[in-house]
């Protein structure tokens, strides 16, 4: 099954366009929970059983996992296997490289690790990209409007005969890519919903990752108004730290599991709500 039919399940399925980012800290890991790669699986398996009916997709950061080296790799592969076969899987690494180490790096992350998805960042071109592309059923969601304050510097240049900024651009160009291969979304991040509303009318037919609510301070309304498309383009907003890191007590699990469930809700009410508002009732 395709990585873009998955992900329309798992939404049906739990009525959810969350996506929580399973990013361990060990320095915030709860009490009782050891702060080494044993300590992350051990957390991440209280996390994944407590959200998994209130989510559409997981996302974890490979940089978390790396940092503890070779012990850590073992614990994001665990982390991997821990989530039920029905909830997609997309590996936030942002990758790219020239062909051929992308054609290793597409082998690592669908092949050895057997992730759904993973994010690349564009900059190489779609050369480099299409070893990725080539995996026709997993997804590939593509760098376009980052989340972080600096994004702006180089995201916002001007570009293109129509002076466009790079982000934009950026944003056709995914959707002409998307034509031959049919596998791929947007990184877009919630914390510019302006930003993300002109990718979403740009590119209304493909998924799109919307990283910043939370922690980072993107606004969660204004990001699903903005990233809810008239097409059929899924949106999965993606929190982090807000959700794993609810309680460092021992309830730390259900304190989790009640921050996705409210967050969860709060979504679905703003995709009601515009619901009602395109058909007039």
């Amino acid at each position: 099954m395709a990585f873009r039919e998955r992900l329309e399940q798992a939404i049906a399925r739990n009525q959810s366009l969350l996506c929580i980012g399973l990013d361990p800290d060990p320095e915030r890991f709860p009490e009782g929970v050891t702060r080494d790669a044993r300590g992350i699986v051990a957390f991440n398996r209280a996390i994944v059983a407590a959200t998994s009916d209130l989510v559409c997709a997981y996302k974890p950061n490979l940089a978390f996992y790396l940092a503890h080296g070779a012990a850590g790799i073992e614990a994001l592969a665990e982390t991997r296997q821990l989530v039920p076969p029905e909830i997609p899987v997309i590996l936030d690494a942002k990758l790219s490289d020239i062909a051929s180490t992308s054609a290793a790096y597409a082998q690592a992350v669908f092949e050895a690790l057997g992730f759904d998805a993973v994010t690349v960042h564009p900059y190489l071109g779609s050369e480099a990209l299409e070893p990725f592309f080539a995996y026709a059923d997993r997804g590939v969601f593509v760098l376009v409007r980052t989340s972080n304050p600096g994004a702006v510097e180089l995201q916002d240049a001007p570009v293109g005969e129509a002076g466009d900024p790079l982000y934009l651009w950026l944003a056709d160009r995914v959707r002409e890519w998307n034509e031959r291969y049919g596998n791929l979304g947007i990184v877009a991040g919630a914390t510019y919903p302006v930003d993300l509303a002109l990718i979403r009318q740009r590119c209304p037919d493909l998924p799109i990752l919307a990283p910043g609510v939370g922690a980072q301070g993107g606004d969660l309304e204004e990001a699903v108004r903005a990233g809810i498309s008239e097409g059929n383009g899924p949106l999965l907003v993606t929190v982090s730290r807000a959700i794993l890191y609810a309680s460092r007590g021992s309830d730390f699990a259900q304190a989790a599991r009640d921050v996705a469930r409210r967050l969860r809700d709060r979504i679905e009410r703003v995709r009601a709500e515009m619901q009602e508002q395109a058909t007039g009732r």
